[in-house]
């Protein structure tokens, strides 16, 4: 059976670098970091659960608990995590909390109950006070918008920095009359609550906000959060006296259903209207036409959700961080006029 020591006198370095490399008890290099995973991967090396269990107090199983798997980028940042948690020598358990507050409620009881080493969960439906007091139960990063105070160590996206570049982006492309798919309405924003949470209403402001700066006209409409909603939503749009000649969806699964809908009826993207999404999900690249989309720093996201929950298993007592990851605005074909 393969050792930590023979992973150690392979890769070069001492088995407290194996050590800390696979649990991120203490920092490793990142070159370092990718020799070991990859001279674990060629030896075989398996880490051993059970023994480190019993050293340390701990299971070696963290939880993730997320919304709903069957949604591109909950499906995609899921997957993600799960081989980063692998990587790290954790094991994972990922469960569905239908975005709602019970949900939520029943991710923190799991992981109290089946004695998880720590949580991530991408949190809609609880308060603050709500995350604040579970949080002292249970070792947890949060992934979400809402306004945590740094209460709790928490990630979050762009929303409206990275909406406002997609809509500035349509405007450049010439675009006067916009849509965005994904708000009931531009009106009081802070007042309305859609059941995804807030990143939508921090992308219709970010939208909104380039609206006003570029000095066009914008409409809105929000019929769900499927591909079915954005085929909808594009019905509502093709039923106005005049069709937006630019939609921002606040997702990308949105803007497939915008595509397909008006595609069902004759309007071609991008020849008729431009449209971009939100998220850079894997099948952005693959559609016809491919989407532009706006694609938050997933890597970073990841890296820094795992590394903050191992921190905090390991130091319960630590500062709370509040990180948010950048983005880049990735234009395809469906912003992309022929000619250009």
């Amino acid at each position: 059976m393969v050792t930590m020591r023979d992973v150690a006198q392979e890769a070069g370095v001492s088995p407290m670098t194996v050590s800390n490399a696979l649990t991120g008890r203490r920092p490793v290099s990142a070159r370092t970091r990718q020799l070991v995973l990859e001279t674990v991967e060629r030896l075989g090396y398996q880490v051993n659960v059970a023994a480190r269990s019993l050293r340390q107090g701990r299971t070696g199983v963290v939880g993730i608990a997320v919304p709903t798997l069957d949604s591109h980028y909950y499906s995609q940042l899921g997957h993600r995590l799960v081989l980063a948690f692998s990587q790290a020598g954790l094991a994972t358990v990922v469960e569905e909390t239908h975005a709602s507050r019970e949900g939520e409620l029943a991710a923190f009881r799991d992981s109290r109950l089946n004695a998880y080493d720590g949580l991530v969960i991408a949190a809609l439906g609880l308060s603050e006070r709500e995350i604040n007091a579970l949080s002292r139960e249970v070792p947890v990063v949060v992934l979400g918008e809402q306004e945590l105070h740094q209460t709790v160590d928490h990630v979050s996206m762009p929303n409206l920095e990275g909406s406002e570049a997609a809509t500035r982006l349509l405007v450049s492309r010439g675009c006067r009359r916009l849509a965005i798919v994904g708000s009931p309405s531009l009106d009081d924003l802070a007042d309305f609550v859609v059941p995804e949470g807030a990143a939508f209403t921090l992308r219709a402001e970010g939208f909104l906000r380039a609206v006003r700066e570029g000095g066009v006209s914008a409409t809105a409409t929000h019929a769900g959060v499927t591909q079915a909603a954005g085929v909808r939503c594009a019905e509502n749009l093709l039923a106005l006296d005049e069709l937006p000649d630019g939609i921002f969806c606040v997702t990308d699964t949105l803007a497939f259903g915008v595509v397909r809908g008006l595609a069902d009826h004759g309007v071609r993207v991008p020849d008729d209207v431009l449209v971009i999404g939100f998220d850079d999900v894997e099948d952005a690249r693959y559609r016809v036409p491919s989407l532009s989309s706006v694609a938050p720093d997933l890597d970073h996201l990841v890296d820094e959700a795992v590394q903050l929950l191992q921190r905090r298993i390991a130091d319960p007592s630590a500062a709370p961080r509040d990180v948010t990851v950048g983005f880049t605005v990735v234009e395809r074909e469906s912003t992309t006029r022929r000619g250009r």
